[in-house]
C-alpha cells in the first residue's frame, strides 16, 4: 500500500459555530459530498474492546453524512449486542434473516430513522449468509442489489474485537474505521485489531483511526500517534488518522433519552467533530471514491458473501 502521511495536529476548535459554518459553506465549493459518490460505498466501524462509543460514532456519523445530502444505511452487524435500534429509540420487527429466508424483501426490512438514514437490522441473517451455496448466494445478492442503487454510504456497526465475522465485514468494506479511546486497554486492543487486519489481508486494506472520548484534540493526536507509529514500526502499515470526538456530557444524555446527539443537541461541543469525520473520509488520502473496491458486479454484498464463505471453509 502507498504510505499515508499522518497530518499535522489540527488547530483547536474554539468556536463550534464557526466550524459548522465553514463545513456548510464549503459544501457548494466542493459540489457536496453527494457529487463525489458513484455507487454505494461501505465503511466498517470497528473497535478492539467494548465501551469505546463505537455505536454512537456510527449513529452520529450517519446523521452527519446525511446532512451533506447522502443517503445512508446502518447495518447492525454486532451479532452479539446489536444496539443501533436502541440508540435511535426504535423497535424494528424484521431483520436480514427474513430476507435470506425469502420472507421479506430488503426494502421491507429497512427501518427509516431520518430523512436520509435507515437501519438494516442484521440479526442471525449475517451468520446465515456464510452457509449459502453458490447458487443461493447469487440469488440473495440479486435481492440485495437494489440497495446498491438506493444507498450512497453503508455503515456497518460491527462487534467489538476481531472475530471472524468482523474480519469479513472489514475486508469486504471500502474503509475500516477503527475506534479507540485514550484508555490504555483500548489503545492496546486497537493495536491488536490493526495487527489482525494487516495479517489477514497482507496489508491490503484501507483503515482509518478515530479517537473517541478525548479530553481535547491534543490528547487525541498523541493517542493516534502512538498507535499509528506502532503500526508503522512493527507491521510496516501506514494507517490514516481520521480525527477525534471530544468527551461531551451531552452524548451520555442523548443515549439515556434514546435520541442521537445530532438529532437531540446539534449545538453540543462534540457535534462539529462528527461532521468533521464525515468530511474527512472523502479527502484524497482515504477518499472512498478513489479507494473503492467496487467494480462491475463486485459489490459489497458479493464481497461479504465471498469472505464469509471462505472463512467458514477454513
Amino acid at each position: 500500500m502507498n504510505p499515508i502521511i499522518m497530518p499535522a495536529m489540527p488547530a483547536p476548535i474554539n468556536d463550534q459555530a464557526t466550524v459548522l459554518r465553514e463545513l456548510v459553506s464549503d459544501k457548494k465549493e466542493r459540489g457536496g459530498l453527494k457529487d463525489r459518490i458513484t455507487g454505494m460505498r461501505s465503511i466498517a466501524i470497528l473497535s478492539g474492546k467494548g465501551g469505546v462509543g463505537k455505536s454512537n460514532v456510527a449513529v452520529n456519523l450517519a446523521l452527519a453524512l446525511a446532512e451533506f445530502g447522502l443517503n445512508v444505511a446502518i447495518l447492525d452487524a454486532d451479532l452479539g449486542l446489536a444496539n443501533i435500534d436502541i440508540l435511535f429509540g426504535v423497535i424494528p420487527k424484521f431483520n436480514l434473516g427474513h430476507v435470506l429466508r425469502g420472507d421479506k424483501e430488503l426494502s421491507e426490512i429497512l427501518f427509516k430513522v431520518g430523512e436520509r438514514v435507515s437501519i438494516i437490522p442484521g440479526g442471525a441473517g449475517l451468520r446465515e449468509l456464510a452457509d449459502l451455496d453458490d447458487q443461493r448466494q447469487s440469488w440473495i445478492i440479486n435481492r440485495l442489489s437494489f440497495m446498491e442503487d438506493e444507498t450512497d454510504i453503508l455503515l456497518l456497526d460491527t462487534s467489538a474485537g476481531i472475530h471472524k465475522n468482523v474480519l469479513s465485514f472489514a475486508t469486504a468494506s471500502d474503509l475500516s474505521m477503527l475506534i479507540t479511546t485514550p484508555e490504555p486497554t483500548a489503545i492496546r486492543d486497537s493495536y491488536s485489531v490493526l495487527k489482525s487486519l494487516c495479517q489477514s489481508t497482507n496489508g491490503q486494506i484501507n483503515i482509518g483511526l478515530v479517537v473517541n472520548m478525548a479530553a481535547d484534540e491534543k490528547e487525541a493526536f498523541m493517542v493516534a500517534e502512538r498507535i499509528i507509529s506502532a503500526g508503522e514500526q512493527f507491521l510496516n502499515f501506514h494507517m490514516a488518522y481520521l480525527g477525534c470526538v471530544v468527551w461531551d456530557f451531552a452524548i451520555r444524555e442523548s443515549v439515556k433519552k434514546r435520541k442521537p446527539l445530532l438529532l437531540d443537541n446539534t449545538e453540543s461541543v462534540s457535534a462539529p467533530y462528527f461532521r468533521g469525520l464525515a468530511k474527512k473520509i472523502f479527502e484524497p488520502a482515504h477518499d472512498l471514491q478513489s479507494t473503492s473496491k467496487a467494480v462491475e458486479k463486485d459489490t459489497f454484498f458479493l464481497r461479504l458473501a465471498r469472505q464469509t464463505g471462505e472463512k467458514e471453509k477454513r
